[in-house]
């Protein structure tokens, strides 16, 4: 009686995430004696997971002297829980080590879900193929896992084939399916899928229209979100959807579709939606409305980095670098860490008004501050701003220095900046260099002729109008 009333609360804790009742809980249980009794560890280990405490779930589960297939499912999917994907796929193989069971189909679920996490399509494949040998092969639930896992890793045609192979496809796989073939690229195939499915959901509408919009094909999730409300009006939208849409009007950078979106959120009363309104920030700073971009903003109840970082970078990309600057002053004040995308927009406001000591000063802090690890485009911008500013050694070094191959951009805009501050002595050097990496684009070639044509090098100028020719310009 005791045993069930502990049962019963512990999966109220998990269900409601209240850890510190969990707890209480808890210490009553092993003031009872009753921490190795029957079902009540492995409940433990399922609501520790569910309230994000993974610490005492492994605490309990390396405490048990016998694990069983459930103690095993309930902390895979703890560290699936927690965002550990990578931890799940590791203690895995200690399974056989510690307790002797081979996986059961809860088990393999878990590992594939964390394979479809990670994008990895490799492990995904060996946990297939165990999952074929099993006794387990013709488990549905495992068949919809692998659907989303070849759906989320790119490889469509994989997922279509356990698809057909699911006795009852439940909505999950057959969203999953249409998800990856909207993914990838593949609208026909998603489309006609999702019309021939048999019940579709505010799921199945998202994932279709949110991977119309991830893979570039912008008109057709306009249509299809504007099918999805003459099927079932306004109570089928959510914030995930309106949020996609959002982002298709950024990505074709159509004001007036967009203030039209933005019309219908306020029907909705999503106005006050982080997602929505860190997407309306967004999308009119790219349809270069910067004023609306800065109103929203300002009338935001709340802001993430996401909500500082697109004011930020929008903010430069119009040429207002002192506001961007201004604006990541304010973010400072506020707690707020930057990220990747928010130096980026603020090395490129620098860069395109000359701010050579701010930008310096940024690219160390993301460094030292941050933890940053700098990317191509990082240097590639600091490049731009020390070019354009005449600082050429210093920035002919940053490309000999950089963690990265220099690509055709990064060459190219070091040798725009020798010919507009007439080094052709540099200019000569630097075009080789870019000569030697194939540049693909026509106009980085006439570039090149014009540097040679400065320096009389006339061979290297024919050289360059040959390949230029062949380059079809």
């Amino acid at each position: 009686m005791l045993c069930s009333h502990y049962l019963h609360h512990l999966g109220s804790c998990a269900k409601r995430q209240t850890p510190s009742a969990g707890k209480r809980l808890h210490a009553q249980i092993i003031k009872n004696g009753l921490q190795r009794y029957g079902p009540l560890p492995n409940t433990l280990i399922d609501m520790y997971g569910k309230c994000g405490l993974l610490d005492d779930a492994f605490q309990v589960f390396d405490e048990m002297p016998q694990r069983d297939y459930i103690s095993w499912a309930s902390i895979l999917t703890a560290h699936n829980h927690a965002n550990l994907s990578q931890k799940t796929l590791t203690i895995f193989p200690k399974m056989w080590k510690l307790d002797r069971l081979q996986p059961d189909h809860f088990v393999i679920a878990s590992l594939v879900k964390a394979c479809a996490s990670l994008a990895d399509v490799r492990r995904g494949k060996q946990v297939h193929a165990h999952f074929i040998a099993s006794q387990f092969y013709d488990d549905d639930v495992v068949k919809s896992s692998l659907v989303d896992m070849y759906a989320k890793c790119g490889w469509p045609d994989y997922g279509r084939l356990v698809f057909d192979s699911i006795g009852l496809k439940n909505p999950i796989s057959w969203t999953a399916m249409i998800s990856g073939y909207a993914r990838s690229g593949r609208k026909l195939e998603a489309i006609e899928l999702f019309w021939v499915m048999p019940q579709k959901n505010l799921l199945s509408w998202s994932a279709l229209i949110s991977g119309l919009v991830h893979s570039g094909h912008l008109i057709d999730a306009f249509e299809i979100f504007t099918a999805m409300k003459r099927d079932g009006g306004d109570h089928h939208v959510d914030p995930f959807i309106i949020s996609s849409i959002v982002g298709a009007s950024a990505n074709m950078a159509t004001l007036e579709l967009g203030k039209q979106v933005h019309c219908l959120v306020i029907v909705l009363g999503f106005e006050d939606n982080l997602f929505i309104a860190n997407a309306l920030v967004d999308m009119y700073a790219k349809c270069s409305d910067i004023l609306a971009a800065k109103s929203i903003f300002s009338s935001m109840p709340h802001r993430d980095v996401v909500s500082w970082t697109s004011i930020i970078v929008g903010t430069a990309q119009h040429g207002q670098a002192e506001d961007a600057l201004a604006l990541y002053n304010e973010m400072m004040l506020t707690g707020i860490k930057p990220n990747q995308v928010t130096f980026l927009g603020l090395i490129y406001a620098c860069s395109h008004v000359g701010l050579v000591s701010n930008g310096r000063q940024l690219f160390n802090s993301m460094i030292e501050d941050y933890g940053i690890k700098p990317s191509l485009q990082h240097y590639t911008s600091l490049l731009d701003l020390l070019s354009r500013s005449g600082h050429l050694d210093e920035a002919h070094n940053l490309l000999k220095t950089m963690p990265y191959e220099p690509d055709e951009a990064a060459w190219a805009a070091l040798l725009s900046a020798c010919k507009q501050h007439k080094n052709s002595q540099m200019g000569v050097r630097v075009a080789d260099c870019l000569l030697s990496v194939g540049p693909k684009d026509p106009s980085t070639y006439i570039l090149l002729s014009n540097t040679y044509a400065a320096a009389a090098m006339w061979e290297s100028v024919s050289r360059g109008e040959k390949t230029d020719a062949d380059c079809g310009a």
